[in-house]
């Protein structure tokens, strides 16, 4: 199966690291996509996590591989670090094997148009969460992530697709949709700001594309709950892709290529 080829892909939030990252999705979804550049939105290794728990099973040091061949290949790959990787903002300006380090980036579309790609940690002031509130968030995500995991595992051994019980509990809790009102609309104030036309962001874990006033908000969203990826089409169309929603693109790659397959291999399992 020939690789889809698009002119820009936006991923964020891959949460390298972390027991409940989607490293085999997102090979995938690599492996099945050529880009003339890839815009890595933050949060992409979890050194935070890692001060906690220590798992880097081969799929994450693969994903890290990838990225690097793809830079010494000809792709521009943009590396746009967030607040769980903010080790990296020490090195903005410089570039790592190819790899451009950036506090942001704007992209301009085949029609002209502006996109500017930050994190989205640069919002959190004006979802106003106190301290304390914020770490009690962290804490309530993680016991859904948690939960998430298992029923993963349940899902996958009767035979069911990927689905996210953790992003369906979120979305019907009142604060959650408040926060992520505030954040969208603090991201489109800046994209203004910025004489931007549009602007991508990660941070969430809520993918989302959506036109507000006369600025289009992107938000690519995650591969540990979502498994999302933003793309714009040689002819400038943008798309938000769910990967877990494409079985008959996955299917048919694994079968092609095993090595590249998304399910968690055992010994990941018995790590998590």
């Amino acid at each position: 199966m020939n690789p889809i080829h698009v002119r820009t892909i936006w991923i964020s939030d891959l949460h390298l690291g972390n027991k409940d990252c989607k490293a085999h999705y997102l090979l995938n979804f690599l492996h099945r996509h050529q880009a003339g550049t890839i815009v890595l939105v933050g949060d992409i290794v979890d050194f935070y996590s890692m001060k906690f728990s220590r798992h880097w099973p081969e799929s994450h040091s693969q994903v890290l591989s990838l990225l690097i061949d793809r830079a010494h290949q000809g792709t521009r790959v943009i590396y746009i670090p967030g607040n769980h990787d903010d080790v990296v903002r020490k090195y903005l300006k410089f570039d790592f094997g190819k790899i451009e380090v950036r506090a942001h980036h704007i992209h301009e579309t085949v029609q002209g148009k502006k996109i500017l790609a930050v994190h989205g940690d640069e919002f959190d002031s004006a979802v106003c969460h106190s301290r304390l509130t914020a770490i009690a968030g962290d804490m309530g995500y993680d016991f859904l992530l948690f939960l998430n995991r298992w029923m993963s595992r349940i899902r996958q051994k009767l035979g069911f697709p990927y689905w996210s019980l953790a992003s369906y509990i979120k979305l019907r809790v009142q604060s959650a949709n408040v926060a992520i009102s505030r954040f969208e609309n603090a991201a489109v104030q800046f994209a203004q700001r910025k004489n931007a036309d549009a602007i991508v962001c990660g941070h969430i874990h809520h993918p989302d594309m959506k036109t507000m006033g006369d600025t289009l908000y992107l938000n690519d969203g995650d591969w540990i709950e979502n498994c999302t990826a933003l793309i714009e089409q040689d002819d400038g169309a943008l798309e938000l892709i769910r990967w877990t929603e494409k079985p008959e693109l996955i299917a048919a790659y694994n079968t092609l290529f095993p090595q590249a397959s998304y399910k968690q291999p055992a010994q990941e399992e018995e790590a998590a």
